[in-house]
């Protein structure tokens, strides 16, 4: 069974009508390419509003800053109110952009190193870590990037280890996958 079809066979045995899956994985782990797959084939009819945390960084410092706002300006008022939001980062301008407003009528899926914290976990239906080995996914981020990242890869690589090592993400998921063997879109 593909990693795809194994967490969409999740979500189909969740009880609740629109769900809020969390995905998070180190850099490279093919954590897009998942979320990508998994709306793609969404059980049911619903459509599910896809959140990458690539747009809410504020910045190449900013892994902890966007894993706090999914917890407490998307997920915890979503939950609350059924209505959260979220920040864009404007990467060009270095600076904040406009608020997107996410609806609890439809499902979630939210992707990207940082988004399963021990706050966000309690607020989400089905947790998923996806992983892979550290050349692969190195390898993989960068050509991914071409050429972008390759500046701040020790620096991220080092903001997500401190993340892992105060989070413990890896214990608060349900679904744990290796996308070790999975080829990238860009191989």
């Amino acid at each position: 069974m593909r990693l795809d079809e194994k967490v969409i066979a999740a979500v189909g045995a969740l009880p609740a009508r629109n769900p809020v899956v969390l995905i998070d994985g180190p850099s490279g782990a093919g954590k897009s390419t998942l979320a990508d797959a998994l709306v793609a084939g969404w059980p049911g009819s619903a459509v599910p509003e896809l959140v990458r945390l690539d747009d809410l960084y504020p910045g190449w410092e900013g892994l902890a800053a966007a894993s706090r706002a999914v917890a407490t300006e998307l997920l915890a008022p979503l939950r609350h109110t059924g209505t959260g939001r979220w920040r864009r980062w404007n990467w060009a301008a270095g600076r904040p952009a406009e608020w997107h407003e996410v609806r609890a009528d439809r499902p979630l899926v939210i992707e990207g190193c940082g988004a399963l914290s021990r706050a966000s976990a309690p607020l989400a239906d089905l947790r998923v870590w996806l992983s892979a080995d550290d050349a692969v996914r190195k390898r993989r981020a960068l050509v991914r990037d071409r050429g972008a990242f390759d500046a701040h890869w020790d620096m991220w690589d080092e903001q997500f280890t401190r993340f892992v090592r105060t989070q413990h993400p890896l214990a608060l998921a349900d679904l744990v996958l290796d996308a070790t063997q999975v080829p990238s879109p860009t191989s």
